[in-house]
């Protein structure tokens, strides 16, 4: 079975900043002091195989929408070995919209940044309004939307690219009932496709009946991962004496985990470091040149 996804001890880790200067400095490498670190994940392991749909769990802060961002290329690990082997398009609440573009600017936008030409645009622009769903405000800019409606509309042009991985971030977890069974329709069409899926979502019940496997990520560790009614079963177990817990305990609790991901040293050479962040940042700033060319063409064209 061809593996489409794979993560081999992979660290993520952020570096924690009293000033905004300090952060600032830190980007251009130009800052020798060296503050404390939060590392979001710690030796996360697994692979995920072509058709394979891999459900992620965890109480929030646990590290989902930093494996979600590190598989659509969003962020780098730290350190470790990722490996991605086909296309991906990571759909979360608003990821990837731009609030001051309406939503057909964005369908153009986001289309163009997936590499589908103008004709192939131009073919998927009413299937993607009538998925989504929104009425007139396809129209008026994405900063006036709803936290569901940017969802739909984000769903809705992301499984229109046709990618190879599709990375669902919470996505189904604002708007009616009814979208996110259209939704979950739509994913089952993409299994049956033999689409790779990461499913990131509280829902228990669409976890069982979704998921080939799941992940439960415990403060930044994959605390259990195997088959997805044993492992939910066992996070909804965890979660039911977790909330037994009074207040203090609670609090107790998140702090003795929270402080095992600080100050944790990641090995790598700061020279080194430095260098590759540097020359991301460069990289970055290189990619999103294109990006607001099209974006300025895009407003002036309407």
């Amino acid at each position: 079975m061809k593996t489409k996804v794979s993560f081999k001890n992979v660290y993520k880790s952020f570096e924690l900043h009293a000033k905004k200067s300090e952060k600032i400095l830190n980007l251009f490498a130009m800052s020798k002091k060296k503050g404390k670190e939060f590392l979001a994940l710690r030796e996360v392991s697994f692979e995920i195989h072509e058709g394979e749909t891999m459900g992620i769990v965890g109480l929030n802060g646990s590290g989902k929408s930093t494996v979600s961002n590190i598989l659509a290329g969003v962020i780098q690990p730290t350190r470790g070995s990722v490996k991605i082997n086909g296309e991906t398009s990571l759909i979360a609440i608003s990821a990837g919209l731009n609030g001051s573009l309406t939503g057909m600017e964005n369908i153009e936008l986001k289309c163009m940044m997936h590499g589908l030409s103008k004709e192939k645009i131009k073919e998927v622009t009413p299937d993607i309004i009538d998925f989504a769903d929104i009425g007139q405000y396809i129209h008026q800019p994405v900063k006036d939307y709803s936290s569901g409606m940017k969802s739909r509309l984000g769903f809705a042009i992301s499984v229109h690219t046709d990618p190879d991985i599709l990375i669902i971030d919470e996505a189904l977890s604002v708007g009616d009932s009814t979208f996110a069974q259209k939704c979950l329709n739509k994913m089952e069409d993409f299994k049956k496709q033999g689409k790779t899926i990461v499913f990131i979502s509280h829902s228990a019940s669409q976890m069982k009946e979704f998921c080939d496997r799941v992940i439960w990520l415990h403060y930044g560790e994959v605390k259990e991962m195997g088959d997805s009614t044993e492992v939910v079963e066992n996070y909804q177990a965890f979660t039911q004496w977790f909330n037994k817990l009074s207040n203090k305990d609670k609090l107790a609790h998140k702090n003795e985990m929270l402080g095992k991901q600080v100050s944790h040293h990641v090995e790598k050479s700061p020279k080194r470091n430095r260098i590759k962040l540097s020359l991301n940042l460069f990289k970055n700033i290189i990619v999103l040149i294109p990006v607001i060319v099209m974006g300025i063409l895009l407003l002036t064209n309407y």
